[in-house]
């Protein structure tokens, strides 16, 4: 299992970026929570199996269609012995 906390820069607030990411860590079973940030930024902690997380991190990037992800920062990648 790998645990990352994970910011997004750019349009990623007042698109739907939440709903639809809690939309994709559900289909992938990735768990954890998302929020907006003050600065316009969004923040997310997620736990899942390395392949599902790499598929998470690249919606991630692209987000839903009105969105436009400038930067994704992973801060921690913690691996869990399960």
């Amino acid at each position: 299992m790998i645990a990352n906390k994970i910011t997004l820069t750019g349009r990623v607030q007042g698109v739907g970026f939440r709903i639809s990411t809690k939309a994709v860590a559900d289909q992938l079973g990735v768990k954890g929570f998302v929020k907006n940030l003050p600065n316009g930024n969004v923040y997310i902690e997620a736990e899942a199996e390395d392949i599902y997380m790499q598929e998470f991190l690249n919606w991630c990037k692209l987000g839903p269609d009105e969105a436009l992800a400038e930067s994704i920062n992973v801060y921690a990648r913690i691996f869990k012995l399960v």
